[in-house]
């Protein structure tokens, strides 16, 4: 049996679900309101506080959709909770960030400057010239902004240039190696 899947969710206090039919799950926190389709084979049992999720059968499909669902849900009761957020670094010479508004604005080395608008739901933070913070309750579209905004210039291995995650590691490689006299 799924590990995952069999674990149940806790609900905690002033957050309020509500399954509907098919699976159509709306989750209200003090961070906000999701709401999300889930698979309609799946069995969601809401008692006592606590979220159960039962598979219909042992077939590969349903076990496999077992955890997935079990995250899926747990995901946004923490995103209404908790709420999640990931922090980017930029790192270059002029290379910078700054909030104008409601847009953030980069400046990545390019003949102009990169503006990208805020999306709904998600909070951006500018703490420092080069840190971003993207804060949000859906998971999905804070790891989506976070993308986007990292692919306005990828790190590149040599000197470790552009827009990455702040736990991320940049594997590092040597520049071209000199003829050798002989």
């Amino acid at each position: 049996m799924s590990r995952i899947g069999r674990m149940p969710i806790t609900v905690p206090a002033g957050v309020d679900v509500k399954i509907g039919e098919n699976n159509a799950v709306t989750v209200k926190g003090p961070k906000g309101t999701l709401s999300q389709q889930l698979h309609p084979e799946m069995k969601i049992e809401m008692n006592a506080g606590e979220i159960n999720i039962i598979r219909p059968s042992e077939q590969k499909k349903h076990k496999a959709l077992h955890g997935l669902t079990r995250s899926l849900l747990a995901n946004m009761v923490t995103g209404v909770t908790e709420g999640f957020q990931k922090e980017l670094e930029i790192n270059g010479v002029g290379y910078r960030a700054q909030m104008q508004g409601k847009k953030l604005v980069l400046n990545l080395g390019y003949s102009h400057p990169v503006e990208m608008d805020e999306v709904a739901g998600i909070e951006i933070e500018v703490p420092a010239p080069n840190k971003i913070i993207v804060r949000g309750a859906d998971k999905q579209l804070v790891g989506h902004v976070a993308a986007n905004i990292r692919e306005k210039r990828l790190p590149e291995p040599y000197k470790g240039k552009g827009i990455k995650y702040a736990t991320e590691h940049i594997r590092r490689k040597e520049g071209k190696a000199g003829k050798a006299k002989g």
